[in-house]
C-alpha cells in the first residue's frame, strides 16, 4: 500500500480535492433559472432556456456537466420580474403637473442577448427604469389628466408597453405589462387650483346643458302649440258649432274649476253670450 494512502491527512486532502473537482464539474440547474455558460469571457452554451408554454418538469433543468474551473455560469431568472419606476413629475396637455408612480413586469426571453448587451439581470433593470420613465412622460404629456380616469387609460398603457418593449428586446427581455400605481396632483396650491378649474369647468358645462335644455323645451312647446292651433283650425273648418261648444266647455272648466275652491260668483244677464251653451242655443 502506498505511503500516501496510509496518511489520514493526505486522504482528507484528496477527498476535498475530489469534492471540489466534482462541484466544479457538476451543476444543478433549477426549474426557475436559466444560464449562460461562459468560458474565458466568451459565451459557449445556454442551459434551461425559457420557451413559451413549456411544461414544468420538461425543461432543461437538472444535473449538467461543464469544464471544471474554466466554465462559469451567469444565472438569470426565468420568472416574471418587476421594475419599479421612481416617482416622476409629468405635465399633461391641460397644464396639470402629475406625480406618477408606475411599474413594469418583464421576462428575460433571450439570455444570450441579455449577457452580451447588459452582462447581468440587475443591469437590465437599471437600463429599463429610466426608459420606462421617459416613455411614461412622453405618452402622458400628449393627453389630458382626465384620460387617466377614463377607458382611454388602457390605450395609454398599451402605447407605453409597446414603446418600452422595443427597447427591452435589445436586452433580451420582453415586457409583459405596464401599470400606473398612482397618479396624483402635487399637494398644496397646484392641487387646489386644479380642483377650482375642474369645478369651474363642470359648472360651465352644467349651464350649457341647462341652456340647451331650455332651448329644446321652447322649441318643443312652440311646435306643440302650433300643432294644437292647426288641429283647432281644422276642427273649426269641419264643424264650427262643435268647435264653439268645445271652446265654451274649456272656458267653463277654467272659470268654475274645482281648484278655485268652487266659490266663483258671477252676475250676468240671461242673454249673455258667455252663457249661451246653458241656454241650449
Amino acid at each position: 500500500m502506498p505511503a500516501a494512502l496510509r496518511n489520514p491527512i493526505a486522504i482528507a486532502l484528496m477527498a476535498i480535492a475530489l469534492l471540489i473537482l466534482i462541484g466544479s464539474t457538476l451543476t444543478i440547474v433549477p426549474e426557475t433559472r436559466q444560464g449562460v455558460i461562459v468560458r474565458f469571457g466568451e459565451p459557449k452554451a445556454i442551459v434551461n432556456r425559457y420557451r413559451p408554454n413549456e411544461k414544468f418538469g420538461q425543461t432543461g433543468a437538472g444535473l449538467i456537466a461543464r469544464w471544471p474551473f474554466i466554465d462559469q455560469i451567469v444565472w438569470m431568472d426565468k420568472r416574471v420580474q418587476s421594475v419599479e419606476m421612481e416617482r416622476q413629475q409629468v405635465l399633461s396637455t391641460d397644464q396639470l403637473r402629475l406625480q406618477v408612480d408606475a411599474f413594469a413586469r418583464y421576462r428575460i426571453v433571450d439570455p444570450l442577448r441579455m449577457y452580451i448587451s447588459a452582462g447581468s439581470a440587475e443591469r437590465v433593470q437599471d437600463a429599463l427604469r429610466p426608459i420606462l420613465g421617459s416613455a411614461l412622460r412622453n405618452e402622458l404629456g400628449k393627453r389630458p389628466f382626465a384620460a387617466l380616469l377614463s377607458p382611454e387609460r388602457g390605450q395609454v398603457m398599451n402605447n407605453i408597453e409597446a414603446g418600452l418593449n422595443r427597447v427591452a428586446r435589445q436586452y433580451g427581455a420582453e415586457i409583459i405589462d405596464v401599470r400606473i400605481k398612482r397618479a396624483d396632483l402635487p399637494d398644496g396650491t397646484p392641487l387646489e387650483s386644479a380642483f377650482t378649474r375642474m369645478r369651474t369647468a363642470r359648472e360651465q358645462e352644467a349651464l350649457t346643458i341647462r341652456a340647451q335644455g331650455a332651448k329644446q323645451a321652447q322649441i318643443i312647446r312652440a311646435e306643440a302649440d302650433a300643432n294644437a292651433a292647426r288641429v283647432y283650425a281644422d276642427s273649426f273648418g269641419k264643424d264650427p258649432a262643435f268647435y264653439d261648444f268645445y271652446r265654451a266647455m274649456q272656458s267653463y272648466r277654467y272659470t268654475f274649476a274645482p281648484e278655485r275652491g268652487g266659490q266663483t260668483s258671477m252676475v250676468l244677464s240671461r242673454d249673455n253670450e258667455f252663457l249661451k251653451q246653458f241656454q241650449g242655443q
